[in-house]
């Protein structure tokens, strides 16, 4: 399929949404079809991220799927991230990316850390539904999902809502 289409392609690696953990050597058979450009590497493991590395050098870019993880991702020699923290706090995500690429360390480890908690908060129920829920709270769009989601417990929008408070979002 993917030498069939002539435009640059991301491998998808997103166990939690596919039920199905594309192992790196797969992504190494990949690679060598030359319209796979990069990779989408969200199974929150380092140790994956890092043999994708090893075993396919520089013939694709890894991205990092997990908010959470990207500083150390990066660390090990990811490009940057395909991000939900980003729909909410983008800044914050450019700048963390930014930072690493310039080579200020110190900069790119304080965002991850800062913004951790909200990172981690986006997944407390299925994705998009937090991220929806908050930018629903942050009035950028509506919260509504479509089935088979459903909106977020009270209990968890409250816990949502006390965050984007103390990350001054709403």
């Amino acid at each position: 399929m993917a030498e069939a289409v002539a435009i640059p392609q991301i491998l998808y690696n997103v166990p939690g949404r596919t039920g199905v953990n594309m192992l790196p050597e797969t992504v190494a058979r990949l690679v060598p079809i030359k319209n796979i450009v990069a990779i989408k590497e969200a199974t929150g493991s380092l140790q994956q991220a890092s043999e994708v590395m090893a075993l396919c050098g520089d013939q694709i870019d890894v991205l990092s799927g997990d908010d959470f993880i990207t500083f150390p991702m990066m660390a090990c020699g990811a490009k940057g991230v395909i991000s939900v923290l980003a729909n909410i706090m983008p800044k914050a995500v450019g700048d963390l990316t930014d930072a690493y690429i310039a080579g200020d360390l110190v900069k790119a480890r304080k965002l991850h850390l800062d913004t951790l908690k909200i990172s981690n908060a986006m997944f407390i129920e299925s994705n998009p539904v937090p991220v929806k829920t908050a930018l629903g709270l942050m009035g950028k769009c509506s919260d509504e999902v479509r089935l088979p989601l459903c909106p977020m417990s009270a209990a968890n929008k409250a816990k949502l809502e006390a965050i984007l408070k103390e990350y001054q979002l709403i």
